[in-house]
């Protein structure tokens, strides 16, 4: 049926005349006097009250709800009227296979999203409160990739719900919404004297770390899941199979970020560190769950143990060792007396992997075969993140274009 306007302070009833004549309802004088009424594309009647002297508003908000049908822009009132938060937390336990990630997801929502839009019904949005929203972001010194990442699931979940017809557009999708900035810094690699300064300052037993990270571009934690079964000393191969990382705080192995696995060229200085370490420090079995914390146990023979034989956690690696060691070869100051390490993000043991990566750029190596082994899916990738640590490229341009002038002028002379 039609959407018309219902007036609930007056009905209508037929006179002593047999004439139908409008008289006062028993509502006559209270509560919203207009209604206005239309059927839904899902069949059911839908409407919204308006107050007294109103009748113009309630005339305008209906024809644009039928012109909403008309276009197939229309929102679902009782849609528009759920929470960000309810429909969130339902959204990223539909995202991918990985449960870490979920609960990677879920936390950056609890902690820097839910506090400020969880609240706001999903018909309510608009950019200013995106604007906002990730100007509180940047007060409460979140920043750069991480508050990028942020932002890409909120922005992500407000696409599934325009998808799913709780909005019509989404906000972030606005010209007036920026994303939070991450400063574009180019890598700067290591020169092999830090690095072997920072491997000097290594406590003995996670000496041979730096060696896997320098030598052969292993992330932290691919380091630290490194078993005895993963180095093929025969074939000089390095297989990169898993990882040990946290889940819902607790360790587990897993496979490699990405799932990406690969196998990487073990070099002979990096074999000759790992035989010497298995030697000094023999492997331990190590006993862990599988992906997530509740997942099946799965037992490795890991390279690198804590001083009492369980797996290394790798808050304490980097604060007792890692960071020890970056002041010794005075990448950081000495801390003072009672107080830690600074902060020092860049020279984090990532650091060893673009050590790694410009070594093997500056000896020619190409992007796609760094790429493989970095682990990267994409060499668009390791291209965008080390093109400029290809300091031979403006060379080789120019001599190859000096080669053919000079071809073409010892033609013309012939």
């Amino acid at each position: 049926m039609a959407g018309h306007i219902q007036d609930r302070w007056y009905k209508s009833e037929v006179g002593p005349d047999g004439k139908s004549r409008r008289v006062k309802s028993d509502r006559y004088g209270s509560g919203a006097r207009y209604r206005a009424r239309y059927v839904g594309p899902d069949g059911t009647e839908k409407s919204k009250s308006f107050p007294d002297r109103q009748k113009r508003l309630a005339d305008q908000w209906l024809a644009h709800t039928e012109a909403d049908m008309a276009r197939g822009q229309y929102i679902d009132p009782r849609a528009a009227r759920v929470t960000f938060q309810q429909y969130a937390e339902t959204w990223v336990s539909t995202q991918g296979a990985d449960p870490n990630t979920q609960a990677s997801m879920e936390s950056q929502l609890r902690l820097h999203a839910f506090p400020y839009l969880g609240s706001r019904p999903l018909g309510s949005f608009q950019p200013a409160h995106i604007r906002d929203w990730v100007r509180q972001l940047s007060e409460n010194g979140i920043r750069g990739s991480y508050a990028r990442t942020i932002y890409s699931n909120v922005r992500a979940a407000l696409s599934a719900a325009v998808d799913d017809g709780h909005l019509p557009r989404n906000p972030c999708a606005a010209r007036s919404v920026r994303p939070p900035t991450v400063d574009d810094r180019r890598v700067a690699p290591w020169t092999p004297e830090r690095v072997f300064a920072v491997r000097a300052g290594m406590p003995e037993r996670f000496r041979a770390m730096v060696d896997l990270g320098g030598g052969c571009g292993l992330r932290q934690g691919e380091i630290l899941g490194v078993a005895v079964d993963a180095i093929d000393f025969e074939s000089d191969t390095l297989h990169v199979v898993q990882q040990l990382k946290l889940s819902r705080s607790k360790a587990v192995f897993a496979p490699p970020k990405g799932g990406k696995l690969r196998d990487v060229p073990l070099p002979g200085p990096v074999a000759d560190a790992l035989r010497a370490h298995m030697k000094r420090f023999p492997p331990v079995d190590i006993t862990l769950p599988w992906k997530v914390a509740d997942g099946p146990p799965v037992t490795k023979r890991l390279i690198f143990t804590g001083p009492r034989g369980g797996h290394v956690w790798r808050t304490s690696l980097n604060e007792e060792a890692w960071k020890r060691a970056l002041a010794s070869a005075g990448v950081i100051p000495e801390r003072k007396p009672g107080e830690p390490y600074a902060e020092s993000r860049e020279n984090g043991m990532h650091a060893l992997r673009h050590f790694y990566a410009s070594v093997l750029l500056d000896a020619g190596e190409n992007i796609k075969a760094l790429a493989e082994y970095l682990g990267h899916s994409d060499p668009g990738l390791t291209l965008r993140v080390y093109a400029h640590l290809m300091p031979s490229s403006r060379e080789r341009t120019r001599k190859a274009v000096a080669s053919t002038y000079e071809n073409s002028r010892s033609i013309e002379r012939n």
